[in-house]
């Protein structure tokens, strides 16, 4: 058994102080450091064999398996990736109650998954081996480093992966965290300024990405 690890930038979306925190465990479609993507509906069996058992993954502490930290209350594959939604358990678990203080503050936000492969494939022209059916052992909280390029790169594979304007305002939603009605907004305006069809998505996904894009370079002044 070859257990592997994906850590890529994905943040987690919210904690509150009951513990309670989302976010994506993997997104689709995206190359990884070891040219490795993963494809949609990879977790799939996996999470019926663990739903079928009662239980769900746990929530471990940088992929220490002797350091649970809390369940997973919800797992489900979206048309982004993996969407989770865990609870640190801080009033019986001490290291739960410091990630919660860390999470809170910004200095650990990522989430990573932990599995072992089951099918794929390789193409040999490009060097990239995708994921196309996975056993889901583990999602961890862990520490990513701060790397907006990075972060850029990997938000721009899953917008790349965009087929219509009902998945732009999905992306709006489960990654950029607008509300329903800012995400049908900003597609809306999108679609009266430029005079754009239903079947143009380019422009929607040019302008997501001028938008993450401006985000970042006014964080890193």
């Amino acid at each position: 058994m070859d257990l592997k690890f994906l850590e890529r930038p994905f943040e987690v979306k919210a904690i509150e102080n009951d513990g309670i925190f989302e976010g994506f465990g993997s997104v689709f479609g995206n190359v990884d450091a070891y040219k490795e993507i993963v494809a949609p509906g990879a977790f799939t069996d996996s999470l019926a064999q663990w739903k079928s058992s009662g239980r769900l993954p746990p929530v471990l502490w940088q992929h220490r398996s002797g350091e649970p930290i809390g369940p997973y209350l919800e797992m489900e594959e979206q048309s982004i990736g993996l969407r989770v939604k865990g609870q640190l358990l801080v009033d019986d678990v001490q290291r739960a109650k410091e990630a919660r203080a860390l999470m809170k503050a910004k200095a650990v936000n990522g989430l990573s998954i932990g599995f072992v492969t089951r099918e794929d494939s390789y193409d040999r022209v490009t060097g990239i081996r995708t994921l196309k059916k996975v056993d889901l052992w583990e999602v961890s909280v862990v520490t990513f480093p701060a790397n907006p390029s990075a972060q850029i790169s990997s938000i721009k594979s899953a917008i790349d992966a965009i087929q219509s304007f009902a998945e732009a305002e999905s992306f709006l939603r489960e990654v950029g965290r607008l509300s329903k009605a800012d995400a049908t907004g900003f597609i809306a305006r999108f679609k009266s300024l430029s005079g754009r069809s239903e079947s143009d998505e380019e422009g929607v996904k040019k302008a997501l990405m001028q938008r993450i894009e401006a985000r970042t370079a006014a964080y890193q002044r």
